[in-house]
């Protein structure tokens, strides 16, 4: 099967939704025309560029309507200007199309809604919106000039015109707001006060909290009368790109430091766990996360704090180095994790206020919680 309209009927077909609209734009939107002359795809540990004018036609429709998330750019380089494979880290992406309908479902958007997207990207999860809602309810922020004019030039040639602004995402846009629902299309450290500000009460805001250690949570807010944000996390497995202004900043060269050293109370290994690695990341919030064949390693980009494990016996060793003591932090948020009862991450919620604290909290609002980083 290589003719296109076909291929967009059977991946239609293999998305869960309960709203037809987002199949009908599913088998409407071209997603050939949103990934352009290039993709990446991994190649062990290296990047290798694929392009159209290089692959069998009907190979490259094969890939373009996979279900996957096609990278298109690493490190600020387009995959239609890499001359031969690249490492790095993906710097821009074309989501797939079930994360894109999960997002769009999980937003609860509904006709006559007007929709703030956070990052264009290719525009093709822009041309969805716009297929459901007429064209002036969509807008759509990317901070990437180039993906920007790109995308702007797909979306026209799909036929929609929505309003589409190059600026930091992060900002919003005031213009236009009010608006019915905010969706991101890259994770962010905490919400940002702009699209508490921006979307109306009874409105949703619907991201994913990540951080420096590359955890990932994807909820849903909803705006209360009172500025006051709430909502649970979905539990999902998920993740996206942290927005560019809340990436980490670079770290030296790590040189291992031996510090004070204990037992550890917990196994190293709980960070492996979707829910454990992300409570690491809201209890050390300013650390990066390394593994190793023998444990584990944090070091934290404000301080140089460190802390590595070690096996000892039946059980772990931790050495912790500087001022801040990061085992002991990401032990006591496992430790009362396992208190109550090792709950998956759809047990936990978050509540952003108006005077800007932000905090994830475990089972219930006045139950345990950890503060983002605002």
């Amino acid at each position: 099967m290589t003719d296109p309209a076909d291929l967009r009927r059977q991946l239609a077909g293999t998305i869960p939704t309960a709203d037809p609209a987002w199949r009908h734009a599913l088998q409407s939107v071209p997603r050939e025309l949103f990934l352009g002359d290039a993709l990446f795809r991994l190649a062990g540990t290296q990047w290798e560029p694929v392009h159209r004018d290089q692959t069998d036609p009907g190979e490259w429709l094969r890939l373009v309507y996979q279900d996957t998330t096609w990278v298109t750019q690493i490190d600020g380089v387009n995959a239609a200007d890499a001359c031969g494979p690249m490492t790095g880290r993906p710097t821009s992406s074309s989501t797939l199309p079930s994360l894109i309908v999960r997002m769009l479902d999980l937003a609860g958007i509904r006709d006559g809604d007007k929709v703030l997207e956070i990052g264009t990207g290719t525009g093709y999860s822009t041309a969805i919106l716009c297929d459901r809602l007429a064209d002036e309810r969509v807008f759509s922020v990317e901070n990437d000039e180039g993906l920007a004019a790109a995308a702007a030039d797909r979306i026209h040639t799909a036929g929609h015109h929505p309003t589409l602004i190059t600026a930091d995402g992060l900002a919003g846009h005031k213009d236009g707001a009010e608006y019915d629902a905010l969706i991101a299309t890259c994770a962010v450290r905490h919400i940002p006060p702009a699209w508490l500000n921006q979307v109306r009460a009874g409105g949703t805001i619907t991201t994913t909290i990540s951080g420096w250690m590359f955890a990932s949570g994807l909820i849903r807010l909803t705006v209360h009368d009172d500025g006051t944000a709430t909502g649970r996390f979905t539990g999902d497995q998920i993740g996206y790109m942290l927005a560019r202004p809340h990436e980490r900043p670079p770290r030296p060269t790590y040189y291992q430091h031996p510090g004070h050293t204990r037992p550890t109370r917990v196994n190293p290994a709980l960070l492996d766990d979707w829910t454990g690695h992300f409570l690491a990341q809201l209890a050390a919030p300013s650390a990066e996360l390394m593994n190793t064949t023998s444990g584990v390693i944090l070091v934290d980009v404000a301080t140089g704090s460190q802390a590595w494990t070690e096996p000892a016996g039946d059980g772990w060793h931790v050495h912790q180095h500087g001022p801040l003591n990061l085992w002991d932090q990401v032990e006591n948020a496992l430790t009362t994790w396992q208190s109550a009862g090792s709950l998956p991450q759809s047990d936990f919620g978050m509540t952003a206020e108006p005077d800007g604290t932000q905090r994830v909290w475990l089972d219930a609002p006045d139950g345990p919680s950890w503060d983002l980083p605002v």
